[in-house]
């Protein structure tokens, strides 16, 4: 008789189908709010830098009220990765990875798991309310986005293309509660949102690309599928020409960001391409890194290109270069078609 060898996904189903999940305590519920995840609150901190930068505000108060706002979106995210995971149980299970996640291999009370998501996202909205209408707004704003990525009928993350354009909203919405943070009577310009919504963009292309080659390699298309819906109407192509466009939207949106606040900024690109280059890069390789970003803070060379960039970028905060300016102005270099007479 033929023994099978059971596949990650099948064994990961085994318990559920045959009713021996065990229950999940106390702990295992808190593993929901995905706590190590808080590193991708790092994309808080240009917000804050840009706004200090760009509007000089007073710092009397900056301390306190970053400690509440971080709390805050640390709340909120914890809320949102508390319903992702539990909607997200049946798909996770097809995952060669997150089949191992609490929702999928422990027997969860739907009655917790919920009133822990209000606990989460009542408490980071109530910190919100401390710091003005328009952060309190934001934070809204963050916390809708989570219930439209994952809950039916919209739940975009079931949609191609529409679930990475969805999900990177979270980007320019963390860049906006930074920015509120330090100066709460403005908003960031929306060149920067924009270029923050397509980065963020272009890393979740990555990630769905990284996805789709490990996945189909190790398992094949239909478990892909069985996994996240999205991918019915994904290619590896299609996936790589994404990539490039949101990349390339980013780079624009940033140049009008950079041209018009302080364009010697312009001379950064290169170095930022070279950034957009080792992630898409980083993205081919089995088991990338860009399948958890958080986690990118372990790749050297990432974490390398990231540093040149940003020291290239703070150089360029105290070098001024008066002659950039003819880059903004109209100007034809006049060329003389008359030819001239022989003697």
């Amino acid at each position: 008789m033929t023994r099978l060898t059971p596949s990650p996904e099948n064994a990961a189903m085994q318990p559920a189908l045959q009713g021996t999940k065990p229950s999940a305590r106390l702990l295992d519920y808190l593993t929901l709010a995905r706590f190590d995840h808080a590193t991708k609150h790092v994309f808080i901190i240009p917000g804050l830098i840009l706004a200090y930068a760009l509007r000089e505000p007073s710092l009397a108060d900056a301390p306190l009220r970053i400690g509440i706002g971080v709390l805050s979106a640390i709340a909120i995210a914890s809320a949102n990765y508390v319903i992702n995971e539990w909607l997200d149980r049946e798909s996770d299970a097809h995952h060669p990875v997150k089949y191992r996640r609490t929702a999928v291999s422990l027997q969860l009370a739907p009655e917790i798991v919920y009133l822990q998501y209000a606990i989460f996202a009542v408490f980071g909205l109530l910190l919100a309310s401390v710091l003005g209408s328009a952060f309190l707004v934001t934070s809204a704003a963050f916390l809708l986005s989570g219930l439209v990525y994952n809950v039916r009928p919209v739940r975009s993350k079931d949609r191609p293309f529409l679930d990475v354009i969805s999900e990177s909203v979270n980007n320019p919405i963390r860049l906006g509660l930074g920015w509120l943070m330090m100066d709460p009577t403005s908003l960031p310009p929306a060149s920067l949102m924009l270029a923050y919504w397509t980065g963020g963009a272009f890393l979740m292309g990555s990630k769905r690309l990284s996805e789709y080659r490990d996945i189909t390699a190790g398992a094949g298309t239909e478990v892909l599928r069985r996994y996240r819906k999205s991918f019915a109407g994904y290619t590896a192509e299609s996936l790589i020409v994404s990539c490039l466009v949101y990349a390339m939207l980013s780079s624009f949106f940033l140049a009008v960001f950079l041209v018009k606040y302080r364009i010697e900024f312009v001379l950064a690109l290169p170095f930022i391409a070279m950034l957009f280059a080792c992630y898409l890069w980083l993205s081919m390789l089995p088991h990338s890194i860009a399948q958890r970003p958080e986690r990118m803070f372990r790749s050297r060379r990432l974490m390398s290109t990231l540093g040149l960039a940003l020291t290239v970028l703070t150089a360029l905060s105290f070098l001024d270069m008066p002659g950039l300016d003819q880059l903004t102005n109209r100007s034809f270099t006049p060329v003389d078609m008359q030819r001239k007479a022989h003697p």
